[in-house]
Formats: structure tokens, C-alpha cells, sequence
């Protein structure tokens, strides 16, 4: 099993990282390896809403399509991500965002998964805490030009 957590003190307010991270049909505009976004279908409940999103990850010589369930919890600020089908034996994510005393955020993410493919889990396994590092940093930016 491959794991990543950390936690970010941005400037930005819980409810902007909330809806930058939320806003999954524009990842191909920032995220690094993200080709194309899809939302197969949108189900709201009383505390959310719960979205069927596809990512088409291109990375190397690999592309791959995966689905996953994405449950957004707008009062708690918090987003779950779950692995539906694709080339995973399991994925689970969780963000959760804080607003702070001093101003600004604490963003809090974390991410376990494993890929079926044996090849994968080796090209993935010797870069993948800088592939993480990579991607957090790319929701900064991303944050940076929208929110300023």
C-alpha cells in the first residue's frame, strides 16, 4: 500500500481551498498528469453531494482512466474520495480544510492507494512522494492565481 499525508498553512480562506478542490472538472487546467476530467453524475443529499468523476492520468509511457466517488461535505469543509474502477486495488483520499485564528487555512490531505498493475506500483513507488509534493504544490498555485 502507497500512503502521503501532509498538512499546508495557506493565506487563503477554508471555503476557497474547499471550492478549488471541489471543482474537479477543472483539474486538467493545473493538476501535472491530468489529461482529462469527467463528471458521470451528480447526487446531492442533505449534508452534500456525492459526484461519479473520471481522471485520465498520463504519466510516462502510461495513460490510464480511473472512476472514483467524490463526497463532498460542505459544513464540515471535507471531501472523501474513493476508488470506483479503473487500474487501483483501492484508492482513498480525504481532505479536510480549517479555517485559522490568525487568517488564512490549514489544509489537510491525505491519500492511500495501490495499483493492480505490478509495472506501475515500481514506476510509481521510486517518485511518488515527489509526485505527491508535486500535486499539493500544484493546488497552491492554482489557489495563488485565483485567489491572489
Amino acid at each position: 500500500m502507497t500512503t502521503h499525508s501532509e498538512k499546508r498553512k495557506l493565506p487563503y480562506s477554508a471555503q476557497q481551498m474547499y471550492e478549488l478542490v471541489a471543482d474537479v472538472e477543472r483539474y486538467p487546467e493545473f493538476l501535472p498528469w491530468t489529461a482529462a476530467a469527467r463528471i458521470r453524475k451528480r447526487m446531492p443529499f442533505e449534508q452534500g453531494e456525492v459526484m461519479e468523476a473520471d481522471l485520465v492520468i498520463s504519466f510516462k509511457v502510461f495513460r490510464e482512466s480511473f472512476g472514483s466517488r467524490v463526497t463532498l461535505w460542505p459544513d464540515k469543509l471535507r471531501i472523501d474520495t474513493e476508488y470506483i474502477d479503473g487500474p487501483f486495488e483501492h484508492m482513498r483520499a480525504r481532505w479536510d480544510f480549517e479555517d485559522l485564528e490568525a487568517g488564512g487555512c490549514e489544509v489537510s490531505f491525505g491519500v492511500d492507494f495501490e495499483f493492480r498493475n505490478a509495472m506501475l506500483r515500481r514506476v510509481i513507488g521510486t517518485v511518488f512522494n515527489q509526485a505527491m509534493q508535486r500535486i499539493v504544490r500544484a493546488f497552491e498555485k492554482r489557489a495563488k492565481s485565483l485567489y491572489g
